[in-house]
């Protein structure tokens, strides 16, 4: 994954902007994120002070996850974590990913249009907090390195590649006076104990005599290999885990292990941004509590320990998914470049028949020749692997075609592995990872897949449930509102409604456009306490009522009261928010009444917005007695009439009224020439998608003139006066 070509051009700048960055900085790690130009994804770029393999777990990172790379560049905000502790709490996924004590800051790299995130990792004894000096030296940086890539943009230089990452060697500062390679050497020899030197990778790059009497091997034999596979007694995670401890740390680090038979070696590892120098010393004879078994040769090594905490990020990842969507999302974005995969199907078992549900890295006409093949075809092995619930790995075209020559022959990939999806003996479905050339799986790669496999099944039957369940969410909800608002000469309607960003995109709010005659029309809009179906279930009993009676041809403060009463007939322990107009033609006027609703706003030609004043009652459901007091004022050419939900304008820790003004001065502000473009607008400033935390509606009413040009409704007196009735 590792690009080995040197650097070239404003590859070369930025990278040597990103190294002086974390120099200056004093942090340990220092990786520069760029926002892919065809996805909505953060890839790891450039990579100082560790190898790229542990970063392996996030190089890519979905724009829209909870990780401080993304909330750095999608919030445009320094995102610091001064602990391990505080890195659980905040992002416990990337905490499980990078579960060593650190410190760490993400900060948005951005100038003129964000280009991606600068993270920096420090060793944990660095302060709680950062001081003004190394805020004031991140943003520096960031901008440093803002400016190098929108110049490369501009003059079409290749910017740095986006999702290869390259690592970046620390430049060492300068040796001890008269040091050479020979006199160092000599040193090392002369040490009591052994001596080796690993770089950042962990491969070996020097090991004195006594280190490879120690160790058991010839220095040849251990030169450029990584010590837990050239010696099998180090082949434990445990071991590797306190190499990578110490690269991320910076701090020394030891522990002990036994070479079989019987010779116990303490390692003491110290680390530098350059890699890790190593002293081997033996502890003497000491017996383990029970007799050691003879080291038994393994079938199958051990997951590495980057492999462990990968599977713990990507599983943690799978419990957040929601929809089926979602899990196929995750799969793409996350777990195929985890395994360097370029190809995903993902089939669901459906009466005897594998339905594609997901799939990338594939043509259309593919994808349409594989989606619905029979549970037992011959043609591919996805039927075999869920009917067996046994993983099936191929690692080229020939191992393929010995029994499946049309598969290889239709997808155009060379290697793949088929992961059956099985909950409790029950088949769910395949995953299928494929690729463009050859590829090796070996034995801890297969047994982490095998293990995805089963919280990919976990996940995607949850998400299906999940689907199905909000499918009929949607039918109760979409059948509630209005299909359309119907045409009034003389005025112009929009409306929406949106759900909250989480839940089950289901709830009580509620609007409504109610001709009365030819000169009169009512609006409404309400809120039913609570986001579920009992929510929306009595939110259209009380849009009928509010129908019902408003068709009579009652006051709006008598269409709420008859409302009222209704609800304390069916004793329903909900309450209801409803704000109802009627706006007369003819003579030339508004009346309203309210029951605990947010109050209209109101834009007359060529001045502010604002809240009209009413007299509020209280919500429908509490008090059927109470009473509902009216609000008049004149109906004006060229009014703007606002009607909203409190989703709208609330938020937790806010003050209500500062909102309902923001809201104000956005329509003082805003082209009413067409009001979808408006409620977009709206929208988009107050309430963007990821960000909202309760249902919308929004009904927006804008008085014109009769079509042969006459107004419609006249008069510029714009005072509002309550009345009773």
């Amino acid at each position: 994954m590792t690009r080995t070509t040197g650097p070239a051009g404003a590859d070369h700048e930025v990278g040597a902007s990103l190294v002086e960055a974390v120099r200056r900085a004093g942090a340990s790690v220092g990786a520069l994120y760029l926002l892919s130009p065809d996805e909505p994804v953060l890839c790891l770029s450039l990579l100082c002070g560790a190898p790229a393999e542990f970063a392996a777990p996030w190089s890519r990172v979905p724009l829209a996850s909870p990780a401080p790379v993304a909330d750095a560049v999608r919030e445009e905000r320094l995102v610091w974590a001064g602990s391990q502790e505080e890195m659980a709490r905040t992002y416990p996924r990337t905490a499980m990913a990078l579960p060593y004590p650190c410190a760490l800051a993400a900060a948005p790299v951005t100038g003129g249009r964000p280009w991606g995130t600068l993270l920096l990792i420090w060793p944990p004894t660095h302060p709680p907090a950062l001081s003004g000096r190394e805020r004031g030296r991140i943003a520096s940086a960031c901008r440093a390195l803002a400016r190098l890539l929108a110049e490369a943009a501009a003059s079409g230089a290749p910017l740095p590649a986006c999702g290869t990452p390259r690592e970046l060697p620390f430049d060492r500062e300068a040796g001890a006076a008269g040091a050479t390679p020979d006199a160092a050497a000599d040193f090392a020899e002369r040490l009591p104990g052994g001596s080796c030197a690993l770089d950042l990778t962990g491969r070996v790059t020097f090991v004195s005599s006594g280190g490879a009497t120690l160790l058991g091997r010839e220095p040849g034999e251990l030169l450029g290999t990584l010590p837990w596979e050239s010696l099998p007694w180090l082949d434990d995670p445990s071991y590797e885990d306190r190499y990578r401890a110490a690269v991320i740390n910076r701090e020394p680090v030891s522990f002990t292990a036994l070479r079989p038979p019987d010779t116990w070696l303490d390692f003491h590892l110290y680390p530098d941004p350059g890699g890790v120098s190593v002293r081997i010393v033996p502890t003497g004879s000491r017996p383990p509590p029970v007799p050691a078994p003879a080291w038994p040769p393994r079938e199958a090594a051990p997951a590495r320990a980057g492999q462990l905490y990968q599977l713990m990020y990507l599983a943690a990842g799978l419990t957040e998914v929601v929809g089926v969507q979602d899990v196929v999302d995750l799969i793409a974005d996350q777990i195929m470049p985890a395994f360097g995969a370029q190809g995903l199907v993902l089939a669901m078992a459906d009466a005897g028949r594998l339905r594609i549900t997901g799939h990338r890295g594939y043509p259309a006409a593919v994808v349409e020749r594989l989606d619905g093949l029979p549970i037992d075809t011959v043609f591919t092995p996805a039927g075999r692997a869920l009917a067996r619930g046994v993983p099936l790995f191929f690692a080229d075209p020939q191992e393929m075609a010995a029994h499946y020559r049309e598969a290889r022959v239709v997808s155009g990939k060379h290697a793949w592995a088929f992961l059956p999806l099985i909950i409790s003996g029950r088949p769910v479905g395949v995953c299928v990872l494929s690729y463009d050339h050859p590829h090796r799986f070996p034995a801890e790669e297969r047994a982490v897949m095998t293990s995805l496999a089963g919280l990919i099944a976990q996940a995607l039957d949850r998400a299906r449930l999940y689907d199905a369940t909000l499918g009929i969410a949607h039918g109760l909800q979409q059948a509630l509102l209005p299909h359309s608002l119907p045409a009034v000469a003389g005025l112009e309607v929009a409306a929406r409604y949106l759900p909250a960003t989480h839940g089950m995109d289901i709830g009580g709010d509620f609007y409504d456009l109610i001709p009365l005659g030819e000169d009169v029309v009512a609006a409404v809009i309400g809120d039913v306490q609570g986001h579920n179906v009992a929510a929306a279930a009595l939110m259209g009993q009380v849009r009928t009522a509010v129908h019902a009676h408003a068709t009579v041809g009652v006051p709006p403060d008598e269409v709420l009261s008859r409302t009222d009463r209704l609800l304390t007939d069916l004793d329903s322990d909900l309450f209801t928010s409803c704000l109802y107009l009627r706006l007369d033609f003819a003579r030339r006027l508004v009346r309203l009444s309210d029951a605990g609703h947010p109050p209209p706003l109101v834009r007359l030609p060529g001045r502010a917005a604002r809240p009209v004043e009413v007299a509020p009652g209280p919500p429908l459901g509490v008090d059927p007695d109470a009473d509902r007091p009216v609000t008049e004022f004149p109906l004006v050419p060229g009014m703007l009439i606002v009607l909203y939900t409190d989703g709208l304008v609330e938020t937790p820790g806010e003050d209500p009224d500062e909102s309902v003004q923001r809201l104000a001065r956005l329509l003082t502000e805003a082209d009413d020439s067409d009001l979808e473009l408006l409620i977009d607008s709206v929208l988009e400033q107050l309430r963007p998608a990821a960000k909202r935390l309760d249902d919308i509606a929004l009904l927006v009413l804008r008085c014109d003139t009769d079509p042969d040009g006459t107004d419609r409704v006249a008069g510029t007196d714009g005072e509002h006066r309550d009345r009773d009735r």
